[in-house]
């Protein structure tokens, strides 16, 4: 969130700087001046108070030692009433801090002045491509009809008896081509970039999904847990959540080794989609559970918008291993979620929509989660805590993964070409071998 103390004592720029997401409600920095206001009158009144008891205490002293009982009486008196307006005055602090610091939750991020403005995804910029576009001599299938059609893999109805529509029950190769995709990108990030894999608790607490900007704007996506204590737990929506709290409260330090602190985590992830129906639903696009490999760092925050650019080639790495034709896109002020300041998203092509779908999105949220989660580091022993910047991305998500791949690699027979890359993590294998005739 944003520091209600920089937004309070500089309005206007915070309401130039919002204006440009088109969404945001200018209303809510109307209600910040109004308890900015409200707690600037009570300090004023508060510190107004505390001098008139100082001054009260030093002719108190005189009394004391020159003074009529009735005097003494007066003065004790004069003192006890100030220190409870005082106290009074204080407590009015308090409470229009408390209003402030729970309005900063529904306030979203600054863009960075590198963002384009924007309405929505329609005016996302195109900043690279990789690889050729596939192109076939026959008409390509989707994903659908391959593991379902062709290799009987792939089961929306047995899913739907045990849980309900959109969830998918996968046997055979495809399962082990879901555990192959996940182990290779692990591995990539784990040996050639550096990061450190953790692993994480799928159920977490409020406080996390705060941490991190879930809550209180998108409860509605997320799966509550009805455990029988007092505290609300809930299924992660993505391994960003559990792995940047790893970090909750805390204040890193040389001790912990240099910055950039990363690590990367493979988890189920869990979503109700609420304002997703009709969008994607075909297949296992959208799922209300999936697995993704995700990607966290913990970086100084000169150096985070770099850093980004750093994350975004890591899930690159990825796609390219797997021969995937995809794109860069930088997402606009309309596109952009409430948490970033800059997001970039990479879309594979699926040639069964004949059409881009993204498959990792890479986020810098500067400052605004590590404020939520309290999260600080010293750049010396004896410094300053300053708050430490977070960044995330899919690195990536397994399943649209699994999409790419079935369909930017289908052939004519139905057969699906496993990349070089891969073929260690399945067996050896180069191709998804057709079901045999029964």
């Amino acid at each position: 969130m944003l520091d209600f103390r920089d937004v309070g004592a500089n309005l206007e720029t915070y309401r130039e700087k919002l204006a440009r997401r088109p969404t945001f409600d200018t209303g809510l920095l109307d209600q910040v001046k109004t308890l900015w206001e409200a707690r600037s009158a009570a300090i004023t009144a508060t510190q107004d108070l505390q001098a008139d008891k100082n001054a009260a205490g030093k002719e108190m002293q005189r009394i004391f030692k020159e003074g009529s009982n009735e005097e003494k009486a007066q003065a004790r008196e004069q003192q006890k009433q100030l220190s409870a307006a005082i106290k009074e005055g204080e407590a009015k602090v308090n409470e229009a801090e408390a209003a402030l610091s729970a309005l900063m939750l529904d306030i979203p991020n600054v863009p960075h002045e590198s963002v384009p403005d924007g309405a929505g995804e329609e005016d996302n910029q195109v900043v690279r491509s990789w690889g050729e576009k596939p192109s076939f001599d026959f008409e390509p299938k989707d994903h659908v009809d391959i593991a379902e059609g062709i290799y009987k893999q792939l089961d929306f109805e047995r899913a739907s008896k045990i849980s309900g529509a959109r969830f998918a029950v996968m046997y055979g190769q495809l399962a082990h081509l879901e555990r192959a995709l996940a182990q290779l990108m692990l591995d990539t990030h784990v040996v050639d970039h550096g990061y450190k894999e953790v692993s994480v608790p799928f159920v977490v607490n409020s406080a996390a999904l705060t941490g991190t900007g879930q809550l209180p704007k998108f409860e509605d996506d997320q799966f509550k847990v009805p455990f029988s204590d007092s505290t609300d737990y809930w299924l992660i929506p993505t391994a960003e959540v559990p792995v940047t709290n790893l970090y909750q409260d805390t204040i890193v330090t040389p001790a912990d080794g240099p910055l950039p602190h990363a690590y990367c985590a493979h988890t189920a992830c869990f979503r109700k989609e609420a304002g997703s129906a009709g969008r994607d639903t075909r297949g296992i696009l959208r799922q209300h559970q999936f697995f993704k490999v995700e990607m966290v760092r913990f970086v100084e925050p000169e150096t985070s918008h770099d850093q980004l650019e750093q994350l975004v080639s890591h899930a690159e790495r990825i796609l390219q291993k797997l021969e995937l034709h995809y794109r860069v896109s930088l997402l606009c002020t309309g596109d952009m979620s409430a948490n970033a300041a800059k997001c970039y998203d990479l879309e594979v092509w699926l040639p069964g929509q004949d059409s881009y779908r993204e498959i990792s999105s890479c986020s810098n949220f500067e400052d605004f989660q590590a404020r939520r989660a309290r999260i600080r580091y010293k750049a010396e022993v004896k410094g300053k805590a300053r708050l430490l910047h977070t960044l995330n991305g899919s690195g990536v998500a397994v399943g649209r993964c699994m999409v790419a791949l079935i369909e930017q690699h289908q052939q004519a027979d139905g057969r699906v070409r496993i990349p070089k890359a891969l073929q260690p993590y399945m067996r050896g294998q180069e191709w998804l071998e057709l079901p045999t005739a029964e």
